[in-house]
């Protein structure tokens, strides 16, 4: 089976208690060779949790006893906090063997110089011809040059609960935003503790929003960067964006706690996996999160993304993957864990870690084409409606974007910027960005 294109992503994975302080005396510590010839790498991962903290480092165990001359020490500093203390260790020169790498820091990253191009080595690397179009296509994404190999894909789907639609009398999953907003606020009933929809209104929460607008603007986007009309114009400056953001936010208003205004990843997955919302926007990563919580298999499913009023919806590719610090000292074995981690064991890490594969030959796992996998399978085969396409992610103002829009979202959400000003902000914003 074909996954191809990949649907609308956030990337991240559920936070939880990796050891900070751990993480943090390790990260004043650099990658080194030893007196017995050994080589010892630090790497640094930005999306923890604990269960994904053990995974990992199982894989790097692994990793250790196939190559007995390599040592990597694991560095999982707190969700929250990993893309600045990566940053800061970045700009410190040391401390940094092998880092992870998304497409929301990859182009901030290569802008300042700080990921080592692999292009030489993947060139040489009989693995690469293994991967996926999709995975080849980001491992050269910024200037045909190989600044991080996937681990794998996310992309949003719609979790939600049968048993709450059927008490609220509805049949089905909400197929378009309008019909998630009705939904949603049938089933709000504050006073029981129940409420409809796990909004994510704290840090990087601009990208469900704009899974919104570009669904309303579907016909009319450059595919090539929809933050882009097929005119030239930013998405942020069409009339349907208007309608797309103000339904958004009617969705907090009207279906979602008030609390969500400060709710990041990890608090609208807890919110859907303890039985208090009856729907979450999200990607596959939650699926194991949902096995592994209280709800029974009969309380929970799958759904494809919610469409705009044309039908339309759109799957901008989000991944990330392993890199190299232009500053280790130790290239060669870095680049040959990254390797190896995108070799057989980026399928377990997938499987174990709810991620798309990025081995064409895991396509035809079983595993992937079942269960609460059957919605990515019915986006994949249907490509006209759930369109391909690309967000900017790479530009190097992407992370001022994100605190900008962050900001200008908790204003909206309090009342204190109307939706029409902040959809002008931002058009501004964007428009003189590419005009520079």
């Amino acid at each position: 089976m074909n996954l191809g294109p990949l649907p609308v992503g956030r990337r991240a994975v559920l936070a939880g208690a990796a050891a900070a302080g751990t993480a943090m005396t390790l990260a004043a510590c650099g990658g080194s060779g030893s007196s017995d010839g050994s080589v010892t790498l630090q790497m640094v991962e930005s999306i923890t949790s604990s269960a994904r903290t053990e995974l990992l480092r199982g894989l790097l165990d692994q990793f250790q006893e196939e190559n007995p001359d390599i040592v990597v020490e694991l560095v999982s500093p707190p969700t929250e906090q990993a893309d600045q203390k990566l940053q800061q260790m970045l700009q410190a020169g040391s401390g940094i063997d092998v880092l992870e790498v998304r497409d929301l820091t990859i182009g901030p990253f290569t802008n300042n110089g700080w990921l080592y191009d692999m292009s030489a080595e993947t060139n040489e690397w009989s693995g690469f011809e293994e991967l996926t179009d999709q995975a080849q296509a980001f491992a050269n994404s910024v200037d045909d040059k190989t600044f991080a190999i996937p681990y794998g894909f996310y992309g949003l789907s719609l979790f939600y609960r049968p048993d709450l639609l059927e008490e609220a009398g509805f049949d089905s999953a909400p197929e378009t935003w309008e019909d998630l907003v009705e939904q949603a606020s049938a089933i709000q009933d504050p006073g029981n503790g129940r409420y409809g929809y796990a909004f994510r209104g704290s840090s990087n929460a601009i990208g469900q929003a704009l899974a919104a607008l570009e669904a309303y603007s579907a016909d009319d986007l450059d595919l090539e960067n929809v933050y882009k009309l097929a005119s030239g114009e930013s998405i942020f400056s069409a009339p349907a964006s208007q309608e797309a953001l103000d339904v958004y936010i009617q969705l907090y208003r009207e279906g979602s706690p008030e609390s969500s205004i400060s709710w990041g990843y990890p608090e609208v997955v807890e919110a859907f996996t303890n039985g208090s919302t009856a729907f979450l926007l999200q990607d596959p990563e939650v699926i194991a999160a949902v096995e592994q919580s209280s709800l029974s298999e009969d309380q929970w499913d799958v759904a494809p993304l919610v469409t705009g009023p044309g039908g339309k919806a759109t799957w901008p590719m989000a991944t990330a993957g392993w890199g190299v610090a232009e500053s280790s000292q130790n290239k060669e074995a870095a680049v040959k864990l990254v390797q190896w981690l995108a070799g057989d064991a980026s399928t377990t890490f997938a499987k174990e870690n709810s991620l798309v594969p990025i081995l064409q030959s895991a396509g035809e796992d079983e595993f992937f084409t079942s269960g609460p996998w059957a919605a990515y399978v019915t986006m994949t085969e249907d490509p006209d409606t759930y369109l391909a396409c690309q967000e900017p992610r790479g530009v190097a103002w992407w992370t001022e974007w994100g605190q900008r829009s962050d900001s200008d979202l908790q204003k909206i959400l309090t009342g204190s910027l109307s939706t029409a000003d902040a959809l002008s902000g931002w058009d501004e914003f964007w428009t003189e960005k590419w005009e520079g």
